[in-house]
């Protein structure tokens, strides 16, 4: 595989996770038109949010993760909370995977989901041993997940389109326009990969922009097909995990392609942890697995490990403080940098409000939300 389709399928393994099986539940319950309008708005927000980390990353020598370039251009207190955005986010995301695997496996072969603990604990115990062996391991994986992820759209479609009812997909609720918000955000989020995609083209960093905008350009369009496919079908009795509604294949389906994410996300948190604040190898990882493995018990526990509510509040909270400091980084990255970008993005400061405006409404009406 050459570097460039190998760091877009990278980027769109992230960006297609759990989140894209929660989608079409949140935009049900607004109404295909109002969720359309959110991926448009948030799908080209994110885009350039990760063209601007992109520019980050391009501009500094060394390679860090996230917190790292936090803390290089907006000191101490960037990199706390760049490294807490971070973690919250990612640590929600690999809660949703258990929630979300220990479902799918159970309704695959029990036809419910009262078995999900035991399968989570069983998919969490697997893929923790594959992460420790951390990028090499995700090689070995990203280009089938992608292939697969399509696979499943395109099955989908074909099989699903004559039975498509075209007034699930007319209807809207107003009251409920907010809704898809945290999810379709959290869906698009992606930012822990650049600096995995820096590592990974080497001397061909001129490949990043064009990467990035591919991926994102396939993942909507997924999204858009995949979340139509669905609401047409089955309407208001769309579930919350969309493939548990679409038979065996697409369970399966659903199933291999929140793996090649589960490793992007861990194996970033656990370099994290080792190169932005010298953890041991052992050390990162254990703090990377048993944390939202104690999370996800906890939420088991209190009857509250609810799959869409922890993509949406992961969505706001992680999305919106690292989109912000990624926003403030861009510009000081520009005056501070140490070398020359393959690739500039022109910075406005209206924009850039703006965006940080979006972000910061958007995590309050989903907070508020959840809260209801």
């Amino acid at each position: 595989m050459n570097l460039k389709l190998s760091a877009t399928s990278t980027i769109i393994g992230t960006v297609i996770g759990a989140g894209f099986l929660a989608i079409p539940f949140v935009v049900m319950e607004s109404g295909f038109p109002i969720g359309l309008v959110h991926f448009v708005i948030l799908g080209i927000i994110v885009m350039l949010t990760m063209l601007y980390m992109g520019e980050v990353a391009l501009r500094t020598k060394e390679d860090h993760q996230l917190s790292g370039y936090a803390g290089k251009y907006l000191g101490k207190w960037g990199k706390r909370l760049m490294f807490i955005a971070f973690a919250f986010g990612l640590y929600a995301a690999i809660i949703a995977y258990l929630i979300a695997e220990g479902q799918s496996l159970s309704y695959l072969f029990f036809g419910s989901v009262n078995h999900e603990l035991i399968f989570s604990l069983l998919f969490w115990l697997i893929l923790s041993a594959m992460s420790y062996f951390g990028l090499k391991s995700l090689k070995k994986f990203e280009s089938i997940a992608v292939g697969l992820v399509l696979l499943l759209v395109v099955g989908i479609s074909i099989l699903s389109w004559h039975k498509i009812n075209f007034a699930n997909l007319s209807s809207f609720n107003m009251n409920n326009a907010f809704v898809p918000f945290g999810v379709v955000l959290f869906s698009f989020l992606a930012f822990s990969v650049i600096p995995e995609i820096k590592k990974m083209l080497g001397s061909e960093q001129k490949l990043m922009k064009s990467s990035i905008i591919k991926a994102y350009i396939i993942a909507f369009l997924v999204y858009i097909i995949f979340t139509a496919v669905v609401i047409g079908v089955k309407g208001n009795s769309t579930p919350q995990l969309a493939t548990l509604a679409l038979g065996p294949i697409f369970i399966i389906l659903g199933i291999i392609t929140m793996f090649t994410s589960y490793l992007v996300l861990s194996v970033a948190l656990a370099d994290s942890y080792s190169s932005d604040y010298k953890k041991s190898k052992k050390s990162s990882w254990l703090l990377t697995i048993l944390i939202p493995l104690a999370i996800y018990l906890i939420l088991k526990l209190t009857k509250s490990a609810n799959f869409t509510a922890v993509l949406g509040i992961g969505g706001v909270i992680s999305g919106g403080l690292t989109g912000i400091l990624i926003l403030l980084m861009a510009k000081k990255a520009k005056i501070n940098g140490d070398r020359k970008p393959e690739y500039e993005m022109p910075y406005s400061s209206i924009l850039t409000w703006l965006i940080i405006a979006v972000y910061i409404i958007g995590a309050i009406i989903e907070v508020i939300n959840i809260i209801r």
